[in-house]
């Protein structure tokens, strides 16, 4: 199910945040989930490295769209949201709305009351220039 592949991608890139390493053996873990079929497996190592090789240039630009924020003060949480979101939407690996509305769901889940409403006025923001 993409929405459990998508959380895999999001706790990947969230552990990533705090080491600036891949961790292979994490990932690994998380693809033997029997719930996953082949391609939420390929969804998972591919938005995964894609995410780590353009990581700079995310930065970039959720930085270019945060209103009275600094990168470095985003909470941990939304800010890996905001780069797996970010990601998706310029690969186009799903309609916008549909990347917007699954980023806003992991921020509620794993952030704080205000997450999903900061994450969809960011990514809201960057969907409009990379549209």
């Amino acid at each position: 199910m993409r929405r459990i592949a998508r959380e895999d991608v999001f706790k990947l890139v969230f552990e990533f945040t705090f080491y600036n390493v891949p961790n292979d053996g994490t990932k690994e873990l998380l693809l033997l989930d029997g719930s996953l079929d082949d391609d939420d497996r390929e969804y998972i190592e591919s938005t995964y490295r894609g995410v780590l090789a353009r990581v700079e240039e995310l930065n970039s630009i959720i930085s270019a769209h945060l209103s009275g924020y600094r990168l470095e003060r985003v909470y941990r949480p939304d800010y890996a949201v905001l780069l797996v979101a970010t990601y998706e939407l310029l690969q186009k690996t799903a309609p916008t709305p549909v990347v917007i509305n699954e980023a806003v769901a992991l921020g509620k889940k794993f952030g704080t009351e205000k997450s999903g409403s900061f994450i969809n006025g960011v990514l809201a923001k960057i969907a409009k220039d990379v549209a």
